[in-house]
């Protein structure tokens, strides 16, 4: 079976609105296609989670793309959520400058504990990446958001499933009408554009991608290939990276890699960048 390229990747349209007189910030996007393209994707690496993992990671890429949508153009997210039950570390990140969401999930090797752990990153620009964690109960990744929201952020925020594969997240804002935002119910939210006054302020655009190319894979390797190439390669002609953040596999020639250091080594060349 043929998989499409990493270009050839769906948009994913997000419609931020605003909603009057109960000052909340309600995010929704229809996520079929990028469940298309996580699932080509494993394809692509020769992946299969089972049900449960696959629901909870498709919550998780729901969670960090619609909360990065609600957040400043210029951040970027990463979490890495420890689950006990199943015993799994989830990792998801988007990124608002280059517009990407992509997400893992880790079975082996799991660190056992006596409670989950939601660990969060985000950065601003250039500048150094804040952290915090918290402690989350329960097994559902949207309901393991809102707790981040309420221990973290020191605020309410909501997610629902408005149809199949369609989501709305709801967060308070200054002067938010809580009482109200805490008593949604899937049944409120279908009748929401009904029933309370919303204004759209953007749209904005995601896809699924990784972006780790070969020559980032290069960028990682070098510091510790200019010590020890022999050992490294260990007698190959090549070696297999696999990419932490989505589980690609690259392939890397010795010959290829070494020519890349020595383009590196002449910034007249434009090599390494």
């Amino acid at each position: 079976m043929d998989v499409p390229p990493a270009e050839a990747a769906s948009k994913l349209d997000v419609r931020c609105y605003f909603v009057r007189k109960r000052n909340a910030l309600a995010v929704r996007a229809n996520f079929s296609g990028m469940f298309m393209d996580y699932y080509l994707h494993l394809l692509q690496i020769g992946e299969k989670h089972a049900p449960d993992i696959d629901a909870m990671l498709k919550d998780a890429l729901v969670a960090i793309t619609l909360h990065c949508a609600s957040r400043p153009w210029n951040e970027r997210h990463a979490w890495t959520v420890n689950f006990q039950e199943p015993l799994a570390n989830f990792f998801v990140t988007a990124d608002n400058n280059s517009s990407c969401v992509i997400g893992r999930v880790f079975t082996e090797g799991v660190r056992q504990a006596e409670r989950n752990v939601f660990y969060a990153q985000a950065q601003k620009g250039k500048g150094e990446p804040g952290m915090s964690a918290i402690e989350i109960d329960g097994t559902n990744f949207l309901r393991a958001t809102e707790q981040f929201y309420q221990r973290s952020e020191q605020r309410v925020a909501r997610f629902f499933e408005h149809s199949e594969e369609d989501y709305i997240f709801i967060t308070a804002q200054p002067q938010c009408d809580v009482e109200w935002l805490e008593g949604l119910t899937r049944e409120s939210i279908l009748q929401l554009d009904k029933e309370e006054e919303l204004s759209l302020l953007e749209e904005r655009t995601y896809h699924w991608e990784c972006g780790c190319t070969i020559e980032r894979i290069y960028q990682v390797l070098s510091p510790h290939v200019r010590q020890s190439m022999e050992e490294l390669f260990e007698g190959d002609e090549f070696l297999k990276v696999t990419c932490p953040r989505c589980g690609m596999v690259h392939r890397v020639h010795r010959e290829q890699f070494e020519a890349w250091l020595e383009d590196s080594k002449n910034p007249a060349t434009g090599g390494g960048g």
